[in-house]
């Protein structure tokens, strides 16, 4: 109880030194959507503002119980946690919301009902979403990028299908690394040489697509070995098939291709879309910045066949691994 206490002073306080940075001026909304552990729907609500010493600033003012997404609920939830911190919607400069969460489809109304009270209160689509979405359309309309994403997830889906297949990626895992060491190919230190992980990219979050890939590639030969292990001692005839089939694709030079070359396009991808969600960010270095990764990406194009002869040494590496 006292612990309770405690966190809703420091909140207030904090809460109050926020409003007080404001200072009564103009500011912008940030609204996304996410549920607690109850799965019950709530409304995260930040504010972006110019402080005092002319710095760009986000500041999360208040998660908010939303009994329904409509855009009545989702304006008056706004309107309501602004009220409570005598903050006018008058003064609203920008909205911003989360164009792939499941209120998606009010986002239009919403902006619109917000801009009607304050014809200022402008809506600006977040460039990295916006950036990952255009990823995601181009990548689906290339047959070869689309079914090396479906092979990737059915490794992750077969490979971390049971702990006792995670246990055994995670020790031969960690057998390849100490070989490593003994052979003197790899220097022990700390933090050097984590564990590495599978994990399932999202749809939208190419950032997960690029940590996906990458550490797909460094532990290739494990995830081999878990996949040579099932084809020998699956349960089913249907899970050793499985293994077989995706062991004789990833095998081969057009995967590892298409592995590398889209970690190299991700890599520039990722770097732009982390450059894009820097809190102090602005249109002119978000610019620049899109003109450099543009001119990146168009360079690598004009390499052509060229590339196939950079990617080789790593299908070579990837077999004998």
């Amino acid at each position: 109880m006292i612990q309770k206490d405690i966190a809703n002073a420091c909140a207030k306080e904090t809460l109050k030194a926020i409003i007080g940075d404001l200072n009564g001026d103009y500011f912008g909304i940030l609204v996304d959507e996410s549920k607690d552990i109850s799965h019950k729907e709530q409304m995260a609500l930040v504010l972006r503002f110019v402080n005092k010493n002319g710095e760009v600033v986000e500041r999360f003012i208040g998660l908010v119980h939303v009994s329904d997404t409509s855009v009545c609920s989702l304006k008056k939830a706004i309107y309501s946690l602004l009220s409570v911190h005598s903050l006018s919607p008058s003064k609203i400069r920008g909205q911003g919301y989360d164009g792939a969460s499941n209120m998606k489809g009010e986002i239009n109304g919403l902006k619109t009902l917000i801009m009607k009270d304050s014809p200022s209160a402008y809506y600006i689509h977040c460039f990295a979403h916006q950036l990952q979405l255009t990823l995601v359309a181009i990548a689906k309309k290339h047959l070869d990028v689309e079914d090396f994403f479906d092979h990737v997830s059915n490794v992750l889906n077969v490979v971390g299908g049971s702990f006792k297949r995670r246990d055994l990626l995670r020790d031969h895992q960690a057998k390849k690394l100490e070989q490593l060491f003994e052979s003197g190919e790899l220097q022990k230190g700390q933090g050097l040489h984590q564990e590495r992980g599978l994990q399932r990219p999202g749809d939208t979050r190419w950032g997960s697509h690029f940590k996906t890939l990458d550490s797909f590639i460094v532990i290739f030969s494990s995830i081999v070995h878990v996949l040579e292990m099932i084809e020998l001692e699956g349960s089913t005839s249907s899970d050793r098939n499985q293994a077989e089939y995706l062991l004789t694709k990833i095998k081969t030079f057009k995967f590892i291709f298409v592995l590398h070359l889209m970690l190299k396009v991700l890599a520039m991808s990722n770097e732009l879309s982390m450059i894009l969600q820097k809190k102090d960010q602005d249109i002119v270095n978000a610019v620049e910045f899109l003109n450099i990764t543009k001119k990146r990406l168009q360079d690598m194009r004009k390499m052509d066949g060229n590339l196939c002869w950079m990617m080789f040494p790593h299908f070579v590496m990837c077999m004998i691994s």
